[in-house]
């Protein structure tokens, strides 16, 4: 199993890319926390703190595919980098000037939010270019999403030590910091740099002018539906199994679940489309979260959200694929972005509607939505089958390209059956 990811860790540059936009993601996987312990620190409410999260949150989901155009259509070092800079920037001044005046304080937020760089989706669009063949591509893809959960469980830890060593002030710098490091790490490697998006057709939609992409979108903001409820559930359940302790074993869990499937579902060959293999997958999800109804006891229900998070990774290690197959000419990495924007905001919705839920209906219902959200994320598969069996093959491009005069082609791998 270990082969097929240590080959791909040999591959030129893959580790130094990995790394590089892991460290330069944590600024932004751990903006909620970090900002939350700010402001109670700074003698603000949770509401406050609650309400300057969402504002981060809210400029990053619109950020993520405005940046990832502009770095389809200018390369990566001349976008990834500013953009780090400037989130970097706008959260110092936060750190320093605190929650007084207000209105400053969520201006900064929203720009720290808002010019957060693209490096997910810009990892993606590299992976063809550092990788051989559509089966390292695969593999790749699997270990980018394995990564992803690597983070969120790590980078939590590292802003508690930070305020254990130092204090909370000091947690939001040091991660900002690290989190240039992380984007200069990658945009002034040799991959970054010779990267160039394919010849783009000029069209206000980008992207999104795709029907597959919109079909994948739609899909993933039901899954972000269903991941967002369960981690409001849990705090629920946990409030009468056990509190906090019981919680963090049940987000470890699902993180523990990702992880061992996307580390199995990556070490092996896939024979056929893709597409048909996402729909497989997304089936095996949305069951997975019907056990969570049954609200056992402590160990049992960990047992569950374990189970519950072994289909998320393989799901979106298989969407990367079918986003690539689907992505018009030009536009791959403001696709991805639309991706991580999408399942973002499905984690928000779904954070908001499992809380009146559980009110009204206790936790038994609160877990219901999960497996309602996965249930519709599956009818919007089968609904649109015909649009998701027919890549796009690149289309018809302008003849004058918006974005590359020489007319270099994305390096991407095929559109074949094989994936």
């Amino acid at each position: 199993m270990a082969t097929g990811y240590l080959e791909i860790l040999r591959a030129r540059h893959a580790l130094r890319l990995l790394t590089g936009t892991l460290v330069g993601r944590l600024p932004n996987a751990t903006a909620a926390i970090a900002m939350v312990l700010f402001v109670r620190a700074q003698g603000g409410t949770y509401s406050l703190a609650g309400a300057l999260a969402a504002v981060y949150g809210v400029a990053n989901a619109v950020g993520q595919p405005l940046l990832g155009r502009l770095v389809d259509l200018h390369g990566q070092p001349r976008v990834q980098l500013p953009a780090a800079v400037l989130a970097a920037l706008s959260m110092t001044a936060f750190a320093f000037c605190g929650i007084d005046p207000l209105p400053l304080a969520y201006a900064a937020v929203a720009a720290a939010g808002l010019f957060a760089p693209p490096l997910e989706g810009g990892l993606r669009a590299l992976w063809p270019s550092v990788v051989r063949g559509e089966e390292q591509v695969h593999t790749a893809y699997a270990m980018d999403a394995i990564a992803q959960e690597v983070m969120f469980t790590v980078g939590p830890l590292l802003v508690t030590l930070c305020v254990s060593l130092w204090d909370e002030r000091a947690a939001l710098l040091v991660l900002n910091v690290l989190g240039v490091l992380g984007a200069l790490c990658v945009v002034l490697s040799p991959p970054s740099r010779a990267w160039r998006s394919g010849p783009r057709e000029a069209h206000w939609l980008g992207a999104l002018r795709s029907p597959g992409l919109l079909v994948l979108l739609g899909v993933f903001l039901f899954v972000g539906i269903a991941l967002g409820s369960i981690t409001v559930a849990s705090v629920s359940y946990a409030d009468g199994h056990g509190g906090d302790a019981v919680y963090g074993w049940m987000m470890a869990g699902i993180g523990l679940g990702a992880l061992v499937g996307g580390t199995v579902y990556g070490a092996r060959r896939w024979a056929g489309a893709p597409e048909r293999r996402l729909r497989f997958l997304v089936a095996l999800l949305a069951v997975c979260y019907l056990p969570l109804t049954l609200v056992p006891g402590a160990v049992p229900m960990v047992l569950l959200t374990v189970l519950a998070g072994v289909f998320l990774a393989p799901c979106i290690a298989c969407a990367f694929i079918v986003v690539d197959r689907h992505a018009p000419s030009g536009t791959v990495t403001e696709a991805f972005s639309w991706l991580v924007t999408t399942f973002t905001v499905g984690a928000s919705v779904g954070t908001g509607l499992a809380g009146p839920v559980v009110q009204a209906g206790g936790t038994q219902w609160g877990f219901a939505v999960p497996g309602a959200a996965g249930a519709v994320s599956l009818l919007v598969l089968f609904a649109t089958g015909r649009v998701l069996a027919a890549p796009a093959r690149g289309g018809v491009v302008a003849a004058s390209s918006e974005n590359d005069p020489n007319r270099a082609v994305e390096p991407r791998f095929s559109s074949e059956d094989r994936a």
